[in-house]
């Protein structure tokens, strides 16, 4: 092969390779950010459960009856 197809050819697979890294760099920033917020919405979910734990809302026979009764 003449050295001007050579030489096209690895400028066009450097060219795809520097492509390549840009998106999985996009795409591990999407992951790392993906993974905040699920550490965020797993402490909320547990904080909500623990919340409905403690019975904030008690069975209706166990409720005072509102003061106008």
């Amino acid at each position: 092969m003449p050295d001007d197809v050579l030489e096209e050819r690895l400028i066009a697979i450097e060219s795809a390779l520097a492509i390549a890294e840009k998106v999985i760099d996009e795409l591990n920033q999407v992951v790392i950010d993906q993974g905040k917020k699920i550490d965020f919405l797993v402490k909320q979910n547990q904080y909500l459960l623990n919340s409905l734990n403690e019975e904030a809302v008690k069975p209706l026979s166990e409720e005072t009856p509102p003061p106008h009764y």
